[in-house]
């Protein structure tokens, strides 16, 4: 099934470019280039400006293109955990859609999970 959305294709390509090495390097030499021409400039507050204004508008596009490709990724994950839960007849199907449950909830379940744990450790389930 392709992705349809402009923007998913936009973001997962970025999130995709983005963590390569090579992205890394370049992302090196960019500051290495910049420190090396602050003697040029005179360590001036416009030199500094530049790379502070670049980094900051690079960051704040990025945390919502890898917030975008996070938040799809954790959905799909779900799901399949969601079918694998469903298929197997022993499992309960109660764990289902657990990510829509408030904390207090969780916290619960985990617990006698964490009980369920000690016990089977201690040999007596």
């Amino acid at each position: 099934m392709p992705i349809n959305s402009p923007f998913t294709r936009f973001a997962k390509k970025t999130s995709t470019y983005t963590g390569r090495p090579a992205t890394f390097i370049i992302a090196v030499l960019v500051i290495v280039v910049w420190a090396c021409t602050g003697p040029l400039f005179g360590f001036s507050d416009t030199w500094q400006l530049v790379i502070n204004t670049g980094t900051t508008i690079i960051t704040f596009l990025m945390v919502f293109l890898i917030q975008n490709t996070q938040n799809r990724d954790t959905e799909a994950l779900q799901i399949k955990l969601d079918e694998i839960i469903r298929a197997i007849g022993t499992a309960n199907n109660a764990l289902l859609d657990l990510e829509e449950m408030d904390d207090d909830e969780l916290d619960r379940i985990r617990e006698e999970y964490a009980v369920l744990a000690r016990k089977e450790r201690e040999g007596k389930v």
